[in-house]
Order: C-alpha cells, then sequence, then structure tokens
C-alpha cells in the first residue's frame, strides 16, 4: 500500500481497489501478494522536492504520486511511501527500504546535499538509489564525488548542459530496464554530456541518442554549454540520457535525465523506463514486458490522472493540445 507523508508526518495508510488516486481520496493498490519480488515485500521510498517551476512543470509531488500508484498497481509486492516536499523527520523512515527516489530540485539546493552521511549508509547497505530529472544535479566536489558512488554519474555544471529537444530512442540495451519498452520519441529538458565514472566502470547506458546542433543555440554558462560539450555535439557523439549503475560492494543505482515535463509521464514508454528502473534497484525481477498496468482508456482519462496532485492551481488558459500529444496510446 502506498503511505503518504507531509513535511516528515505520515499522514495515513490508504487502501484502494480501483484506479483513481484523486488528492481528495489518496488512494491505492491492491491486496499485496508474492509477484516478481521473490515472495518478499519490497519498500520504496519517494522524496517529492518542493513546488518550483510552476504548473505541469516539476510537478515532484504529482509525478511520485503517480510512479507509486502504477507501480504498486503494476506489482503489488511492492509498498511505497511518499513524502512531500520535505526530508522526512527521522532516519528510521529509511528502515528496512530497498529503495529510494529523489524527484527534486538540485544543484546547491538538492536536499541529498544536507544527508550524504545517511545516504551513503544506505548505499552502503545495497539500498537502491533513483534520481530523477534536475534530481540527478549536485555541485562538484563531496556530493558530485558520492553520486559517482551512488548512481554512477550526475549533472556537473561547466560540463554537462540542459537543453529542451526532441530525443529519439531506438535501440536499448540487453537489460532488464529495457524490458517491454518500444522506441519512442518525445520533447524535454533532457539533460546531457553527464559526468560518468571513468571509463564508464559499471554503468550501462538505457537512453541514448546524438543531440542536434539546435542544443547548442545558447551561449555558455554552467548548465547552458561549454567548449567540451560544443565539441562533443559537433563530433555527432552519442549522449547518454539515463543509466543504470551497479555498485562495486552491491547495490544499484538509476539516473534519468528528463521529467520537466509531467505530462511526459503519460508517454507508456517514457514512464515504464523509470518503473523498470525502480524495480530494478530495488533488486526485485522486472516482469517480461516490463512494469506496465491496463492503459487508461482515453486521452482525456489520461490527461485527468496526470492533472492529479500538482503543486499549483490550474492555470485558466493553458495549452491543452501540447499536454495531450505527450500521451501515448497503445496501438490498437
Amino acid at each position: 500500500m502506498i503511505r503518504f507523508a507531509t513535511f516528515g508526518l505520515t499522514a495515513g495508510l490508504f487502501l484502494v481497489a480501483f484506479a483513481s488516486f484523486s488528492t481528495g481520496q489518496e488512494k491505492t493498490g491492491v491486496s499485496p501478494h508474492e509477484t516478481q519480488t521473490g515472495g518478499k515485500s519490497i519498500r520504496v521510498v519517494f522524496l517529492a522536492g518542493r513546488p518550483s517551476h510552476g504548473y505541469g512543470a516539476h510537478e515532484h509531488y504529482a509525478g511520485c504520486r503517480l510512479l507509486a500508484h502504477h507501480l504498486e498497481r503494476a506489482m503489488p509486492g511492492i509498498k511505497t511511501e511518499v513524502f512531500k516536499h520535505e526530508w522526512p523527520e527521522g532516519d528510521s523512515v529509511f528502515d528496512n527500504c530497498d529503495a529510494i527516489v529523489m524527484y527534486c530540485d538540485g544543484g546547491p539546493r538538492h536536499p541529498a546535499n544536507e544527508h550524504l552521511e545517511l545516504i551513503d549508509r544506505l548505499a552502503e547497505r545495497g539500498v537502491g538509489i533513483v534520481c530523477l530529472h534536475y534530481g540527478v544535479e549536485v555541485p562538484k566536489g563531496e556530493s558530485g564525488d558520492k553520486f559517482l558512488n551512488w548512481i554512477g554519474g550526475y549533472f556537473e555544471p561547466d560540463w554537462s548542459v540542459n537543453p529542451h529537444w526532441i530525443a529519439t530512442y531506438r535501440t536499448f540495451p540487453d537489460h532488464p530496464i529495457s524490458r517491454g519498452v518500444k522506441p519512442f520519441s518525445i520533447e524535454d529538458e533532457w539533460y546531457f554530456h553527464m559526468r560518468f565514472r571513468e571509463e564508464m566502470e559499471g554503468v550501462t547506458p538505457i537512453l541514448t541518442d546524438i543531440p542536434p546542433e539546435s542544443t547548442m543555440s545558447r551561449p555558455d554558462d554552467p548548465h547552458a554549454g561549454n567548449p567540451r560539450v560544443r565539441k562533443a555535439v559537433a563530433d555527432k557523439e552519442p549522449q547518454h540520457m539515463a543509466w543504470a549503475y551497479e555498485r562495486p560492494g552491491g547495490g544499484r543505482g538509476f539516473g534519468f535525465t528528463g521529467g520537466h515535463d509531467h505530462w511526459n509521464w503519460g508517454d507508456e514508454n517514457f514512464r515504464k523506463i523509470v518503473l523498470n528502473a525502480i524495480v530494478w534497484s530495488a533488486g526485485a525481477e522486472i516482469p517480461e514486458n516490463g512494469v506496465e498496468n491496463a492503459p487508461v482508456p482515453t486521452v482525456e482519462a489520461a490527461l485527468d490522472e496526470l492533472k492529479e496532485n500538482q503543486d499549483f492551481d490550474e492555470p485558466e488558459k493553458y495549452d491543452w493540445e501540447k499536454a495531450k500529444s505527450r500521451i501515448s496510446r497503445p496501438k490498437q
């Protein structure tokens, strides 16, 4: 069952037998039973960052709620807990967890900066660590070095860049996270030229594409461009926007640079990559066709699901056609 907590205080337990998970109901899941978790209960803690960019972007809480909801429905042997906006009070929250997911603003504001020792202990225990979008960026130095140890890579200012562009993913590696994922193309703020471990030791690229020259249209600054990334783009070097990492001492990590546009969670392949990665990072077995649920019946119903739990009020005017264009439907 999903548990929700706000400002570090547990809000309660909620059970549901249906797909709805509206803000007023805060429901989820079905009764636990043995699944690909090997008969044991798997626990995933989601750390949803504070309100950020405005309606429909960097919707950390809504994104975490949606991922947790789909994860539990597809694999009832997994239990999740979503913490809203603030770091949980008390380290006991992380007792017996198998993976943590950090979807939050990054850089100097990244909550991990203040909890490096705790997360280090979790990593040493073999806990999976998943970082999404801005959550892959931390300052170079101590935090960056920890991320290299935990998830194998990170966004390093003055090395990595954060343009908006349409990435097309045509092929995928022979890796459990790729199960059931079909080629897809989608616009997002796809960070690239990430700082990885030396010689990519232990790192498996999951999403790879060659960014177009248009991604270098901005002047140099810590996030927009630098001479090394400009050369890489000019040379058409493949860039990795998602990756899996296996730590030498045990435990797994995953980084995913998409997730700026909340509506992209409505694309079944975009969403499946991340759901698969959470399951893999937690040490559970990913189903043959990946983590999936029965599709929401219509685009409108899928859009309604995506509107739930956002940090900002719905504006009077919004480009709903663009939002709906991000929602993929299964081919009949």
